[in-house]
């Protein structure tokens, strides 16, 4: 009924029909056009009630959902450790706590056995190593065979490249603190699968919190996505100081890396010179 003669139309109608009077019916008022009233619906939105403004997160509150708290791929960690948890929650005030609470983390990462893979394959665990009051950390992505044998990091033909860019950069390797993402090799040195490395990720975090650096130097795509919860690859990294926690990090590409890609060096070189001198040293 679109207008008053299909109205009086109607009504003759049913006076014909011998129908006097009709009820009486009230309309609710449209607060919106129909087809504003339908697309809010669709929306889940009541269209009578006008919605806030969405609030722009503040800096920091970005910074607290990410990098640290996210993890590739969606994996999902585990529960912690409450021996772990406990070492979280510390303070530790002098390199002696720091060393000890190191040990007792590693103590928990030789006992571990979520990745089963890992776990039957490994001779053992490589934990960490270096200065445990270090302002600088290094982190890899995961043991080799070289590493698996000996029990400590980045000690095989990356490990002695590593060492050559640490002395052409005026640094000793002790006075680092250098681990991986992982603290087991990958058979056949795979890259970490997103699980594995969310299933350690608990004992990198416990490693960081108790050495506390002020810099941390993150070599490979592989270390640097799982750290930084990132998607993009090292060379879009690459250049800059990102953020974890109290820590400036900085991503290179991996030694292993250069080994295959001799061009990389350069670029590797370019980035020790960029960081140095945010320590206030000029490598020229």
């Amino acid at each position: 009924m679109t207008d008053n003669r299909a109205l009086r139309q109607f009504l003759r109608l049913m006076s014909a029909s011998g129908i006097s009077h009709l009820p009486t019916v009230t309309l609710p008022k449209l607060a919106a056009a129909p087809g504003k009233l339908l697309a809010a619906r669709l929306k889940g939105a009541a269209p009578s009630t006008p919605q806030p403004p969405a609030r722009n997160k503040s800096a920091s509150q970005t910074q607290l959902l990410s990098p640290d708290r996210l993890v590739p791929n969606s994996a999902q960690r585990p529960e912690i450790l409450e021996s772990t948890r406990s070492l979280l929650e510390q303070t530790f005030h002098t390199a002696e706590q720091q060393a000890d609470g190191l040990s007792k983390l590693a103590e928990a990462v030789s006992a571990c056995k979520r990745c089963a893979e890992l776990a039957d394959t490994r001779r053992q665990t490589v934990f960490g190593v270096g200065n445990p009051d270090a302002e600088i950390m290094f982190i890899g992505e995961a043991p080799g065979a070289d590493e698996d044998r000996q029990g400590e990091p980045f000690v095989g033909a990356a490990g002695k490249l590593m060492d050559k860019i640490i002395a052409a950069c005026g640094l000793k390797r002790e006075e680092i603190y250098i681990c991986n993402i992982l603290r087991c090799r990958p058979p056949g040195n795979r890259n970490p699968h997103p699980q594995e490395a969310a299933n350690c990720r608990e004992f990198l975090d416990g490693q960081i919190k108790i050495v506390a650096p002020k810099y941390i130097v993150v070599w490979g795509t592989v270390a640097a996505q799982n750290l930084l919860g990132e998607s993009r690859p090292v060379g879009r990294l690459r250049g800059q100081f990102l953020q974890h926690g109290d820590a400036k990090v900085m991503c290179t590409y991996h030694p292993s890396y250069l080994l295959r890609n001799e061009s990389a060096k350069k670029l590797v070189w370019e980035d020790m010179k960029f960081f140095m001198k945010e320590l206030g040293i000029d490598l020229g």
